[in-house]
C-alpha cells in the first residue's frame, strides 16, 4: 500500500468519483481538478484528509493543497482511480474558459515560468555561495578578506560555481523562456530551444556590455547589408525579447504548416519559421523587447529607490500575499530579472522572500496556540516550515486564510519588513531561494541589513498573530479538540477492545425455515420503524432489532453475496434459497463507513452464528442515526407465511419463521 492511497481512494470519493472529473493534474503543491459538477465536491471531508491542506477554486480550478509530496499523491490518485489521457493542456484549457482575461494572462505566465523555477531557485542558490566565497570581506586576520581571496581551493571552487551561475541567468533564461512558451503553444521544442540559443549566441556582443558599447565595438559587432547595419546584441537574462521572440517563431511554424504541402513540410516550415523569427528578433522583437523591458524595470526601480521606497516597500510587502492568491505573483518573476539584468541586482525579490517569512511566523504562532491539537499541528508544523524554505501555499490556504487573521498579521508583519528592507536598500544578486534561505541570495552589503528585516518578519506576525489568537480563544478552542480528541481515541480503544473480546461465532438455533437473530437486543414490528421503506414492507418482511450490542452474526447458513461498501449493509443466501438482507441502522450510508468494521467478505460461505461485521453503537448514535437493524426477506413472495417472534433475543435466538 502506498502512503497516500487511503486519503487518494477517499479524496477519489469525495470529489464525486471520476465521473465527475473533466480534467486533473498538479502543480509543486497543489492538486488542480476541473470537476464537471463542483457542487458535488465534499470541501469539509476533503480538507479533512490527513494529507490535505486545505482548498479553493481558482480560475475554473477546484485545487487541493497537499504540499511538496504533490506528484507522489498524484501518481497515486491516478493509479486508484483510472484517469487516463488527462493533459496538464486539458486541464488548463478547461479550466481557462472559467476565468477572466486577467486570470488567464496571469496563468499563462505561471505556465512559462513553472518549468524553470527548479533551474532558477538553483542558480540562486550557485550565486549566494559565491556571495559567500568571493564577496564577503569578512575573513582573514584583519577580518577585510573573502575566502577566495585567502585560498587557491576556494578560488577554484568560486571559479567552478559560475560555469553554473552563468548557465542559468545569463543563458538559461532566454532559451529556458523560449523552450517554455514553445512547449506551451504545441510548437517543435527543439526549434524554441534553437530560438533561445540565437539570442546568447557568443557571435553577439553580451548583453551587459552594451551599455559601454563605443563605435569601433558596433564595427565589429554589426551584420552589414549594404543598404542597412543591425546591431549584434546580445538577450542574456532578457526575459520580454525571449517571449515576444518565442511566440514570433510559434505562430510562424503553425502558419507555414497551413500553408505548405505536407509532403515537404519536413523541410520548409522548419526552415521559414525559424529563419523569419529569428530575423524578426533581432530585428524588431528584441530592440522593441528591451526597451520594454527596460522600462519596466526603470520604473519598479524608482519606485523602490525613490524618495517615496519606504512606501513602496510597505505596500509591495503587505500585498504580496494576497498576489499569491490571485496568481498574480508569477509576474514578478518577470520583473526581478529584468532588474537584475539592468541594474546588476533586485530589490524586489528579499521583500518577496519576507512575505513568505511572516507568512509562516503567523503559522508559528498557531503551532504555539494550537499546540494540544494534534490534527491542527498536523497541518501547522509542516505549513510552517514550507513558508520558511519559500513555499507558502500551503501555509495561506491551509491556515491563515481558514482563519484570516493569521493572514492579516502575516501581511503587517511583511509591510513593516518591506519597508525597512527599502529603507536599507537589501539588494539580491538572484531569485529563487525564498524564505529564510533568501538571505545567500543577498549582495554582501545587504546580507546584515537584511538580516535584520528576518527578525521583524518572524517577530511581528508571530507577536500578533498569538495576542489576537489568544483573544479569540484559539488556545482553549485547541485544548478542547485535544481534549475531544483524546477522548475519541479512549472510545476508539474501547471498541477494539471490544472487537478483540467478541467471540467469532455464537450458538445458533439453526432450524429448518428459521432464520436467527443477527444481534443481541430486542426484537420489534418492522412496520413501526422510523423509515417508509422499511416499514411499509416495500423491500420484503422480517423483523426490526433494537440492538444492545453492535456484533452481528449470521442469521442462516448459506453465503455472503453483498457487503455494502460502507459497511452498513450486508446480503445473504441461505442454503435454502432464503435471500436475506441486514441493514445496520437507519440512514447510516451518510457516515461513510466509518462506525463499521466488517468480519466477512463478498462470496464467503458462512455458517449461522458466524461473526459478520462489528457496529460501533455509540458512534452512530453520536452522529444521530438510529441505530434499528432491520433483518429482512427479500423474497418474501415465495413464502406463504414470515412469522416474526418479538421481544428480547440474544445472538443466535429464532426470531423468524419461514412456511411455504
Amino acid at each position: 500500500m502506498g502512503k497516500f492511497e487511503n486519503d487518494a481512494r477517499e479524496m477519489l470519493r469525495l470529489v464525486g468519483g471520476k465521473e465527475n472529473i473533466a480534467a486533473l493534474t498538479h502543480c509543486v503543491t497543489r492538486m488542480r481538478f476541473t470537476l464537471v459538477d463542483p457542487s458535488i465536491a465534499d470541501v469539509p471531508a476533503i480538507e479533512a484528509l490527513p494529507s490535505a491542506k486545505g482548498s479553493f477554486t481558482q480560475a475554473g480550478q477546484f485545487q487541493v493543497i497537499i504540499g511538496n509530496e504533490v506528484a507522489d499523491f498524484y501518481d497515486e490518485f491516478v493509479a486508484i482511480s483510472g484517469i487516463t489521457g488527462v493533459s496538464t493542456e486539458e486541464a488548463k484549457k478547461l479550466a481557462a474558459q472559467n476565468g477572466n482575461p486577467l486570470q488567464r494572462a496571469m496563468g499563462a505566465i505561471a505556465e512559462v515560468f513553472a518549468p524553470l523555477i527548479p533551474a532558477i531557485i538553483t542558480g540562486g542558490l550557485i550565486l549566494g555561495f559565491r556571495n559567500v566565497l568571493g564577496d564577503m570581506p569578512y575573513f582573514g586576520p584583519d577580518g577585510n578578506a573573502t575566502l577566495a581571496s585567502m585560498s587557491v581551493f576556494w578560488s577554484g571552487v568560486n571559479h567552478f560555481l559560475w560555469l553554473i551561475g552563468e548557465a542559468v541567468f545569463h543563458l538559461g533564461i532566454p532559451v529556458g523562456i523560449c523552450w517554455s512558451v514553445t512547449r506551451k503553444m504545441g510548437g517543435t521544442e527543439m526549434l524554441g530551444i534553437v530560438m533561445g540559443l540565437t539570442l546568447v549566441s557568443s557571435q553577439l556582443l553580451n548583453a551587459y556590455a552594451v551599455a559601454g558599447a563605443t563605435e569601433e565595438t558596433w564595427a565589429q559587432y554589426s551584420w552589414d547589408f549594404g543598404f542597412a547595419q543591425v546591431h549584434m546584441v546580445g538577450y542574456q537574462a532578457q526575459v520580454i525579447p525571449a517571449i515576444l521572440a518565442a511566440i514570433t517563431f510559434n505562430y510562424l511554424e503553425r502558419f507555414f504548416k497551413k500553408i505548405v504541402p505536407s509532403i515537404i513540410q519536413m523541410i520548409l516550415v522548419p526552415f521559414c519559421s525559424i529563419l523569419l523569427s529569428v530575423m524578426a528578433a533581432h530585428f524588431v522583437l528584441g530592440p522593441f523587447g528591451w526597451w520594454l523591458g527596460s522600462g519596466v524595470s526603470s520604473i519598479v526601480n524608482a519606485g523602490i529607490t525613490g524618495d517615496f521606497r519606504v512606501i513602496f516597500g510597505a505596500i509591495f510587502g503587505g500585498l504580496y500575499a494576497p498576489l499569491v492568491i490571485t496568481g498574480l505573483h508569477h509576474m514578478t518573476n518577470a520583473i526581478d530579472l529584468q532588474l537584475i539584468a539592468d541594474f546588476g541586482g533586485t530589490m524586489l525579490w528579499p521583500m518577496i522572500a519576507l512575505s513568505n517569512i511572516a507568512q509562516g511566523s503567523a503559522v508559528l504562532a498557531m503551532c504555539v496556540l494550537q499546540k494540544k491539537d494534534e490534527n491542527a499541528e498536523q497541518v501547522n508544523i509542516p505549513a510552517s516550515l514550507s513558508c520558511y524554505l519559500g513555499v507558502t501555499e500551503p501555509a495561506i490556504f491551509g491556515v491563515n486564510i481558514k482563519y484570516v487573521f493569521p493572514f492579516v498579521c502575516g501581511m503587517i508583519g511583511s509591510s513593516v519588513a518591506g519597508l525597512l528592507s527599502c529603507l536599507f536598500s537589501c539588494t539580491a544578486n538572484a531569485i529563487g531561494v525564498g524564505g529564510l534561505p533568501g538571505i545567500l541570495a543577498m549582495q554582501p552589503q545587504s546580507m546584515l541589513p537584511y538580516a535584520m528585516c528576518m527578525a521583524v518578519a518572524v517577530a511581528v506576525p508571530f507577536v500578533l498573530t498569538f495576542l489576537v489568537g489568544k483573544r479569540q480563544g484559539i488556545d482553549k478552542a485547541a485544548a478542547a479538540a485535544g481534549d475531544a480528541a483524546a477522548a475519541l481515541e479512549a472510545e476508539q480503544a474501547a471498541h477494539e477492545a471490544t472487537l478483540a473480546a467478541l467471540p467469532s461465532s455464537v450458538k445458533a438455533d439453526a432450524a429448518p425455515n428459521t432464520v436467527v437473530a443477527p444481534m443481541t437486543g430486542v426484537a420489534v414490528d418492522m412496520t413501526g420503524v422510523p423509515d417508509p421503506v422499511f416499514a411499509s414492507l416495500a423491500m420484503g418482511k422480517g423483523v426490526a432489532i433494537e440492538p444492545a450490542s453492535g456484533a452481528v452474526y449470521s442469521p442462516v447458513t448459506g453465503t455472503v453475496t453483498m457487503l455494502a461498501g460502507t459497511g452498513h449493509a450486508l446480503g445473504l443466501l441461505a442454503d435454502d434459497g432464503t435471500e436475506i438482507l441486514i441493514h445496520i441502522g437507519i440512514d447510516t450510508v451518510e457516515l461513510n463507513g466509518a462506525p463499521f468494521t466488517p468480519r466477512c467478505q463478498a462470496n464467503q460461505k458462512v455458517k449461522a452464528g458466524d461473526l459478520l461485521l462489528v457496529a460501533d453503537l455509540p458512534a452512530i448514535q453520536k452522529a444521530g442515526k438510529p441505530t434499528t437493524t432491520m433483518v429482512i426477506v427479500t423474497n418474501s413472495d415465495d413464502y406463504a407465511d414470515i412469522a416474526p417472534t418479538l421481544g428480547n433475543c440474544t445472538a443466535g435466538d429464532a426470531v423468524i419463521k419461514l412456511s411455504k
